[in-house]
């Protein structure tokens, strides 16, 4: 019975998305500059798609396992950290090892199984196509026993599932598991967790309980591997970017509630399915839509200091994994940290300026400071990174991108702590507390994993993120 009550919605959705979109072609032509508005309007709401796809191709791109890139339906297990080289995702981590794995649900479910985590703090967020977190399972939400879900994609029909495998909808065909589990990086430590990377098994549902082996990944040697994704996106044509657009939103279907915007993508010829050619649109709609994606980056990346709460020059998204109708904060986070997580799971405070509103820079010293007991309240862990402008690690002598409590941080006599963001050493009795910057402009991020929803709490606002000062000479 609740089978045929999600099919009916779907088809109740997939009707109402129709209607509005025979509306909307039913209307008078469009001037240039409603084109061009409405074009902007399109590529903001596109742009997780469109970064998710791209971003898939760059990770799938391989025959087999290696490195950071696997086939669909198998896992990229990082056995460490990321470098500076890295830039396959824009923001990445330095304190949890990433398992990713991209699937295509569009035949059929797969099964992901989860071993016991033996207390070790680790999360599962999976990614729809519109970079919605739509399951958690994790250490806070699940526990850390083993599990076994089946992922189920929106046309599946239903059916029996295997004893002890628990169902996850996903909203559109393409999901990206985005895993994390953490480690303290020491060699004894990367070896636990590979242990448990290596139990990470996905397989399609109709070879779950047998003899398994999947098949090769295809690799293009022409797709572009050196330019980073978010490039890749942001250099798209009007044309190139609407017509991949179309057609990613046939596999990966806008929400009920994108009725309207669904609507004004059908005004520019943008149709769930259908093939999009930018020049058998009349010429002053075209003319408008090549404006288009320039005006929607510059829409996208304004948007960062709204994206959320403002305090003591750190900016941290709300919200965060989860978005409904915003799709400009969606996009916002897509542009500067894809695969972001839900708020309750994580909270990035975001610094690009110091306590008095300058851009940070390396020919500067800086300091840090939490008072006794008032480091960031995090369940899990917390972190400070540093990124260039482009949020991408920064080489350094240390090959150190994070500071964490597990750098053996160096308290003061009065239980304070201070982090020292600087070029050059502070001298070998701080350098345990150095974070090192690059000669120029440089972004800093706290990671907090797990943030507590009790008092002190940033998630209520009764902990904030403390200035970072020029350090005095």
């Amino acid at each position: 019975m609740r089978t045929h009550r999600w099919a009916l919605a779907g088809m109740i959705a997939g009707a109402a998305l129709t209607a509005f979109t025979q509306v909307a072609r039913a209307q008078a032509p469009l001037s240039e500059n409603e084109a061009s508005e409405i074009g902007t309007e399109a590529y903001v709401y596109g742009y997780p798609l469109v970064t998710m796809e791209m971003t898939r191709r760059v990770i799938t791109n391989a025959a087999e396992p290696k490195g950071e890139q696997a086939p669909m339906g198998q896992f990229v297990l990082m056995r460490q950290y990321p470098n500076a080289s890295f830039r396959d995702v824009t923001a990445p981590n330095a304190d949890t090892l990433y398992s990713v794995a991209f699937l295509n649900l569009a035949r059929e479910p797969y099964v992901f199984s989860l071993p016991d985590q033996k207390d070790r703090y680790y999360l599962m967020p999976m990614l729809s196509g519109w970079t919605d977190v739509f399951a958690v399972p994790g250490k806070r939400t699940t526990g850390d026993k083993a599990q076994k879900y089946a992922i189920t994609g929106p046309r599946w029909k239903g059916g029996e599932l295997p004893e002890g495998v628990k169902q996850l909808k996903s909203p559109t065909d393409i999901v990206w598991i985005l895993g994390r589990t953490y480690c303290t990086g020491t060699p004894e430590d990367y070896k636990a967790v590979h242990a448990l990377q290596d139990q990470y098994k996905l397989v399609p549902l109709s070879a779950y309980g047998k003899d398994y082996t999947p098949p090769p990944g295809k690799f293009n040697p022409k797709l572009d591997m050196k330019t980073p994704v978010r490039t890749q996106v942001n250099r798209m044509s009007a044309g190139a970017y609407f017509k991949l657009l179309a057609r990613l939103m046939k596999d990966n279907p806008p929400a009920v509630a994108d009725a309207p915007v669904v609507a004004k993508l059908a005004r520019i010829g943008v149709v769930p399915g259908k093939d999009f050619d930018l020049k058998k649109l009349d010429p002053a709609v075209a003319k408008g839509l090549e404006k288009a994606p320039k005006a929607g980056l510059k829409k996208i990346t304004a948007h960062f200091k709204h994206a959320g709460k403002d305090v003591n020059g750190w900016v941290y998204p709300t919200p965060g994994g989860v978005y409904g109708t915003n799709y400009l904060q969606r996009a916002t986070i897509a542009y500067f940290g894809l695969g972001c997580n839900r708020s309750k799971d994580a909270v990035y405070p975001t610094s690009e300026t110091d306590a008095e509103g300058k851009p940070y820079s390396g020919a500067n010293k800086y300091v840090l400071h939490f008072p006794k007991g008032q480091t960031p309240p995090a369940k899990a862990f917390w972190s400070l990174t540093m990124y260039n402008p482009e949020y991408f690690f920064v080489e350094n002598p240390l090959n150190r991108y994070t500071l964490s409590p597990r750098n053996a941080l160096k308290y003061n006599a009065d239980g304070s702590l201070d982090l020292y963001i600087q070029k050059d050493s502070p001298g070998k009795e701080r350098e345990s507390n150095w974070l090192p910057a690059p000669p120029e402009r440089f972004v800093l991020m706290m990671r907090m994993y797990w943030p507590r929803e009790a008092d002190p709490s940033i998630l209520n606002g009764t902990w904030q993120p403390p200035a970072v000062k020029i350090a005095a000479p």
